[in-house]
């Protein structure tokens, strides 16, 4: 399950940085608004995983109330995901 959850983090973190670098400039600068559509509900699926993830391997892994406030946390961060899965995930 760790080994899925670091899938996981890699991949939400590239979806949040295509969803603010790529799809969301193009909509309001160029006014093409599909890929901001695609990408989001690629984000969308990924941040809802992310989140259910991170609550079976907390508790799996029996990590403390810390821990867990951190991985909620760096879903909401760009670039978060990448220091969760260099920081605990990697070693794990």
């Amino acid at each position: 399950m760790l080994q899925l959850f670091r899938i996981l983090a890699i991949a939400e973190g590239i979806s949040y940085l295509l969803l603010f670098a790529l799809s969301m400039p193009l909509k309001y600068w160029a006014g093409i608004g599909e890929p901001n559509k695609f990408i989001g509900y690629a984000h969308g699926f990924l941040f809802i995983g992310y989140l259910v993830l991170a609550l079976v391997v907390w508790k799996e892994q029996g990590w403390g109330w810390k821990v867990l406030s951190g991985l909620l946390l760096a879903s909401l961060l760009p670039f978060g995901t990448f220091y969760v899965e260099s920081r605990f995930l990697s070693r794990a």
